[in-house]
């Protein structure tokens, strides 16, 4: 039997990647400008939710998790606390798992 035959198929939820990633740790953000005023709340926390969903969703392709199916919501948040972030809301999870979704 050949050597390849014998090797086994890795989990959907396992990762590939042949060397360890390592996370820039510690997570320093970038300098922020002051958002525009005048706009309503609503909006202001759905910009701040792209950003961290963003940063989440990057976290995880340099770790190895490229599907979205891959991305439950507590290896989400595990990837969050990595890079020494907030947990994210379930709101969050399901934002970033769409923007991996859609930048395929």
């Amino acid at each position: 039997m050949p050597a390849a035959a014998l090797k086994t198929k890795p989990l959907p939820t396992q990762s590939t990647v042949k060397h360890p990633v390592l996370f820039d740790s510690p997570y320093e953000p970038v300098v922020k400008l002051p958002l525009p005023a005048g706009r309503p709340r609503e909006w202001y926390v759905t910009h701040n939710r792209r950003l961290k969903a963003m940063r989440l969703a990057i976290a995880l392709l340099d770790s190895g998790v490229y599907l979205p199916g891959q991305a439950r919501n507590e290896t989400i948040r595990d990837a969050a606390e990595e890079i020494g972030m907030r947990p994210p809301s379930d709101t969050t999870c399901h934002m970033v798992r769409a923007l991996m979704r859609y930048s395929r």
